[in-house]
C-alpha cells in the first residue's frame, strides 16, 4: 500500500493538470484532481486561452518558469497533435521607446539563458509578412516562444498523471475544506468528502473563494480581457493546414497594447487596451460547458474594441478586407504586483495555493510547488511569487482591486526599474514624514511604504560638491528617478553627517525562554552571546541556500530584535515556533522607527544630545544599548550600511517626530542632512553590502554570495548547516562579484548580462554610480574562474560597456571608518 500523502488538487486546468504531473513523476500517486466543470474542458480560464508563450521576462523566475513549460509542452502531443508550437515569438516596435525597450528585453532573455536577436524592419518582414515594413523599427525575435494549446495539453497531462495514479473527477464542486487541529484532513464536495493530508487550491480565478474556505486571503483580481477571431484573412489562406494552425510567430504590437496568433486562415487578436472589467464571480453564468460557452467567457462588448481594430488594420494591413467574425471576454487572474500565489496557509497546516499562473508560467510553477511538496523546496527562488510576501494592508480588498486593475492597465507599458505606483500612496509612513515633506522629499514606494530617495532642500549643496564628487551626466534611462542631489547627500555622509530614514526596515521581536534556541537552530551566527549584542546572519534552507539576511540584537536574556527584509522573514519564522509555546514572534515595524546616523560627525552630535557613553568602548562595534537622546528613550545599535561612523537610532512611532527634531536641531553647526535611498545605494555597494533578493536569493550558498564570514559552523547544527559542510570559498563554481565600469560614466541598473571573452556569462543584480570613488559600480553573478582584473562587457541596451572585475571593497577596506 502507498504511504505518500492524499493530495487533493482542487482545479483541473493547466496549473492542476502539470501539478499531478509533477507530483506523481515523484512518486506521490495518491492524488485526486477535482474541478467543478466537465472533463478535459472545465470552463475556467485554460478552456479558452489563446495560448501564446512569450518567454522573456524582467524576472529570472518567471523566465525560467516559462522556458521549462516551453521544453515540456514540446515533449507532449495527445494522439499525434501537438500540444506546443514553437512558431517563435516576435515583438515588434513603433516607436524609438519601444524599439530601445525591446534591446533592454533582449539583455533581460540572454541573462537568464534565452537566445533572442533584435531585428531590422525587413527581418521583421520576412518573419511575419502580414506586417507593414513602414509601421514597424525593428522587433525581437526569440525563435523558442510559441503557441500552447492548453486544453490538449491538460488531456495530456492527465493521461500521464491517471497512468501513475492519479485520479481526475470534473463535475464535482467543493463546497468546504474539512480540518482537525490546525491541518486539513479532507476536501468537501457536492457529492462527499475527499480523504486529505495535503490540499492544492489550482482553481484560478475561483482561488480566492476557494481560500475564504480556511480564513485564508487570496490577493487576486478576476479581470475579463478581451479577444476576437477573425473571419478568412485572404493572406492566410493556403499557408497552414488544420494540424499546425501557424507558421508565422506569435506578434505583440505592445506599443497599441494588442497581440496576435493565427488559427489556420483567421487570426486571433488579443487586446489588453480597453478599460479594466473586474468581474463578480456571483454573476457569472452557469450552464453546459461548450467550446463557445462556459463561465469563464463573457459577453463581447464589441465598443471597447473599435479602437483595436483600427490599430490592427494599420499593423497588418491585410485585414482591411477581413471582419470581425467573433469576439468575447474572457476572466483570467490579476495580482497586485503581476506576480503568481504559490504558498501554504499561515493558518492551516497542508493548505496550499497555485493560483494567478498563467499558461506560459504553469509547468514551470507546478514542477517548483511539487518540489516544495515533495522535497521541501524549490530549485527555483520563490520569493516574488510567494504569497506571504504582502503586508497586511496589501491583502485588503481596496488594495488588491486598485493595483491589479493598475497592473492591467500597465501590463505592456515600459516601466522602469524604479517607477513606483501613482495610487495607493502615503499607505504607510514612518513618524519622520511630515519632516521629510517640509524638506522636498522625493518618495518612491515599496510594500506600502513611501520613501524618500533625495531632499530638494539639499539642492543647494550639488553647487559646492568638490570636482571629484561632481557626477558625470547620465542617459535618458538610467537619469529616470533618479537626481545629482544624490552626489550631494553621499558626500555629506562620507564628510559630515546625514540622517536616513530606516523605518521601513522589518523589525520583529523574538522573544520567550525559547528564543536562543529557536535562532540558533534557524540562523547560521552565534546568537548565544551577551545582551546587547549584534549580530549580522544568514537564514538558509536545508540547501544551504540564503533564505535572507539578519541582524540580530539581543536585547535582553529572552529577548530579540530581528532586522529582516520581509513579510516572508515573519511568515518563516512564525512556522517555525515550537509547539509548547515558550517563544513568541511580534512584528513591532509599525509601533517603532528608527534613523540612521552616520557621517564622521555623527558621534559629535549625538554627544550633544546625550549623557550617554557613545564612544568607542561605550558602545563598540556591533553592540546595541539602551539610551536617551534630548529626552527620547532609545535602542542605539552600533552597525552602519553605509559603511561610515555611527548607529541605527529606535524609538517607538509616537516619539518619532521628537527623535527626528532632536537630532536635526542638534546637528545644524555640524551640517547635518537628510538622506534618502539613492545615495544609501551608492554607499552600501562601495562598502560591498548585499541586499538580499536581488544580491543573493535560495538559489545561492553564502560562500557563493561571498557571506561566508557570517556562518559559525563551530556552533553546532542549524538550518542547512549539513548542506554546507563542505563548501567554502575555494569550492565555488561561481561568485558575486564587484565590476566597476571602465568609462566612468555608463551607469546600469540591474538584470543586464555580463560577457566573458564576449560570452554571456553572468548577470547584474545590483548598480549605482559610486560616487567616493567617481565611477559606476555593478555587482553579478560570475563564474568564480573571472578573478580580479578580469575584463568583461555588460549589455546595455544595443550597446555594451566594457567594465573589470575588481576587489571589494571599493571604499575603506580596514573598516577605519566605520569602527572610528
Amino acid at each position: 500500500m502507498s504511504t505518500t500523502p492524499r493530495v487533493v488538487i482542487i482545479g483541473a486546468g493547466i496549473v492542476g493538470a502539470n501539478l499531478a504531473d509533477e507530483l506523481t513523476i515523484r512518486g506521490w500517486d495518491r492524488v485526486t484532481v477535482v474541478d467543478q466543470g466537465p472533463l478535459p474542458l472545465t470552463g475556467g480560464s485554460t478552456s479558452h486561452a489563446p495560448g501564446l508563450v512569450f518567454q522573456t521576462n524582467g524576472s529570472k523566475t518567471m523566465t525560467e518558469f516559462a522556458t521549462y513549460t516551453v521544453d515540456k509542452l514540446l515533449g507532449l502531443d495527445v494522439d499525434g497533435a501537438w500540444c506546443f508550437n514553437q512558431v517563435g515569438g516576435l515583438e515588434v516596435a513603433t516607436t524609438p521607446e519601444r524599439l530601445a525597450e525591446l534591446h533592454r528585453r533582449q539583455g533581460w532573455a540572454t541573462s537568464w539563458g534565452v537566445q533572442g536577436e533584435v531585428l531590422s524592419p525587413e527581418e521583421c518582414v520576412r518573419l511575419h509578412p502580414l506586417v507593414d515594413r513602414d509601421q514597424v523599427l525593428g522587433g525581437l525575435h526569440v525563435p523558442s516562444d510559441g503557441l500552447a494549446k492548453a486544453s490538449r495539453a491538460v488531456v495530456a497531462l492527465a493521461r500521464r498523471a491517471e497512468a501513475r495514479g492519479a485520479v481526475f473527477q470534473g463535475s464535482t464542486r467543493v463546497v468546504g475544506i474539512e480540518q482537525a487541529s490546525g491541518r486539513v484532513t479532507g476536501v468537501r464536495t457536492d457529492g462527499g468528502v475527499i480523504p486529505a493530508d495535503v490540499v492544492v487550491s489550482c482553481a484560478g480565478f475561483w482561488g480566492p473563494a476557494v481560500g475564504a474556505m480556511v480564513g485564508m486571503r487570496v490577493p487576486l483580481l478576476p479581470l475579463a480581457h478581451q479577444l476576437v477571431w477573425t473571419g478568412q484573412v485572404a493572406e492566410l489562406v493556403g499557408r497552414n493546414d488544420e494540424l499546425t494552425e501557424a507558421g508565422m510567430p506569435i506578434l505583440r504590437h505592445q506599443d497599441r497594447d494588442l497581440y496576435y496568433r493565427e488559427r489556420g486562415d483567421r487570426l486571433g487578436i488579443g487586446s489588453y487596451a480597453h478599460r479594466p472589467m473586474p468581474v463578480d464571480l456571483a454573476e457569472l453564468p452557469e450552464g453546459e460547458v461548450t467550446d463557445t460557452a462556459m463561465p469563464s467567457m463573457l459577453p463581447f462588448t464589441e465598443e471597447d474594441f473599435a479602437e483595436q481594430w483600427e490599430h490592427s488594420q494599420e499593423l497588418l494591413p491585410s485585414l482591411r478586407s477581413a471582419k470581425i467574425d467573433n469576439g468575447f471576454n474572457g476572466i483570467f487572474s490579476f495580482t497586485p504586483d503581476g506576480g503568481p500565489l504559490i504558498g501554504e496557509s499561515p493558518d492551516v497546516a497542508g493548505f496550499w495555493i497555485a493560483e494567478a499562473v498563467w499558461v506560459t508560467h504553469s509547468a514551470g510553477v507546478a514542477r517548483s510547488v511539487a518540489q516544495l511538496l515533495v522535497e521541501g523546496r524549490s530549485e527555483l527562488d520563490l520569493h516574488g511569487c510567494d504569497v506571504a510576501r504582502f503586508e497586511e494592508v496589501q491583502l485588503t480588498d481596496a488594495y488588491v482591486r486598485e493595483t491589479s486593475q493598475q497592473n492591467f492597465v500597465e501590463v505592456y507599458d515600459i516601466l522602469h526599474p524604479l517607477e513606483p505606483k501613482e495610487s495607493p500612496r502615503d499607505l504607510r509612513v514612518s513618524p519622520f514624514h511630515t519632516r521629510q515633506r517640509e524638506l522636498g522629499a522625493v518618495f518612491l514606494e515599496a510594500a506600502g511604504w513611501e520613501r524618500p530617495h533625495w531632499y530638494e532642500a539639499n539642492a543647494g549643496l550639488v553647487d559646492q560638491l568638490p570636482a571629484e564628487w561632481v557626477p558625470p551626466a547620465r542617459d535618458d534611462w538610467s537619469a529616470r528617478f533618479w537626481s545629482p542631489i544624490a552626489a550631494a547627500e553621499a558626500w555629506k555622509t562620507r564628510t559630515a553627517v546625514a540622517m536616513y530614514d530606516m523605518t521601513p526596515l522589518k523589525r520583529l521581536e523574538v522573544s520567550g525562554p525559547g528564543a536562543l534556541d529557536l535562532l540558533q537552530r534557524l540562523t547560521t551566527g552565534q546568537m548565544d552571546k551577551s545582551v546587547g549584542s549584534v549580530t549580522y546572519t544568514l537564514a538558509l534552507d536545508e540547501s544551504g541556500g540564503v533564505r535572507s539576511d539578519l541582524t540580530v540584537a539581543r536585547l535582553g536574556h529572552d529577548v530579540f530584535q530581528v532586522g529582516a527584509n520581509s513579510n516572508l522573514d515573519l511568515d518563516h519564522l512564525r512556522r517555525q515556533l515550537p509547539a509548547d509555546g515558550s517563544v513568541q514572534v511580534r512584528d513591532t515595524t509599525g509601533g517603532t522607527c528608527c534613523v540612521g546616523l552616520w557621517g564622521p560627525l555623527a558621534r559629535d552630535l549625538v554627544q550633544r544630545v546625550s549623557d550617554d557613553d557613545f564612544s568607542n568602548e561605550g558602545l563598540k562595534y556591533f553592540r546595541a544599548k539602551k539610551a536617551t537622546l534630548g529626552g527620547v528613550p532609545v535602542t542605539a545599535m552600533r552597525l552602519s550600511y553605509v559603511g561610515e561612523l555611527g548607529w541605527e537610532i529606535y524609538t517607538s512611532a509616537e516619539l518619532g517626530q521628537r527623535l527626528w527634531d532632536v537630532l536635526w536641531a542638534a546637528g545644524q553647526e555640524l551640517g547635518v542632512i537628510a538622506a534618502g535611498r539613492a545615495a544609501f545605494n551608492s554607499l552600501r555597494l562601495e562598502k560591498g553590502y548585499r541586499s538580499w533578493g536581488s544580491d543573493m536569493t535560495t538559489e545561492h550558498d553564502p560562500y557563493e554570495a561571498g557571506l561566508g564570514f557570517a556562518v559559525r559552523t563551530q556552533k553546532g547544527d542549524f538550518v542547512g548547516s549539513a548542506a554546507i559542510a563542505d563548501r567554502g570559498e575555494d569550492t565555488v563554481r561561481r561568485r558575486l562579484s564587484c565590476l566597476t565600469v571602465d568609462d566612468g560614466t555608463s551607469v546600469v541598473l540591474g538584470h543586464e548580462p555580463v560577457y566573458v571573452d564576449g560570452r554571456p556569462a553572468g548577470y547584474v543584480t545590483s548598480a549605482a554610480f559610486g560616487h567616493t570613488i567617481g565611477r559606476p559600480i555593478a555587482y553579478a553573478w560570475l563564474p568564480a574562474t573571472a578573478g580580479v582584473g578580469t575584463a568583461v562587457e555588460i549589455g546595455w541596451f544595443d550597446r555594451r560597456i566594457p567594465a573589470t572585475v575588481t576587489a571589494e571593497p571599493l571604499v575603506d577596506p580596514g573598516m577605519t571608518r566605520i569602527r572610528g
